[in-house]
């Protein structure tokens, strides 16, 4: 008895075309439901991190305004130069923003 199943197992050497395709189903299957729920995710990072990097900006502006008689800084740069921006910071800030005469405006 021990013997048919032995050999029938052997015979047995790989998946059927139809137990496959079932695999290959579901894993599309899933890919199409999680793909564009990660690119969405991605977005909305991106524009958290540009609202969080504006409240820095404006927080430093407004120290260095209170530590030099309620004088706005020039530039950006001279935020850096008073280190109350770090380099990183700072060339983030070029890319995302504008800023003139004390007011931070977004680049579009």
């Amino acid at each position: 008895m021990i013997k048919k199943w032995t050999k029938k197992l052997k015979l047995d050497k790989g998946f059927t075309l139809i137990e496959m395709s079932l695999v290959l189903f579901v894993i599309s299957f899933l890919l199409i439901l999680f793909i564009p729920n990660l690119s969405g995710r991605q977005d909305n990072a991106a524009a958290t991190g540009k609202d969080a990097m504006e409240t820095v900006l404006i927080t430093q502006i407004d120290l260095y305004k209170m530590d030099n008689n309620n004088k706005a800084p020039e530039s950006l740069a001279t935020l850096k130069q008073g280190n109350y921006l770090t380099e990183k910071q700072l060339n983030r800030a070029n890319d995302l923003f504008n800023y003139s005469e004390g007011v931070l405006t977004d680049k579009k």
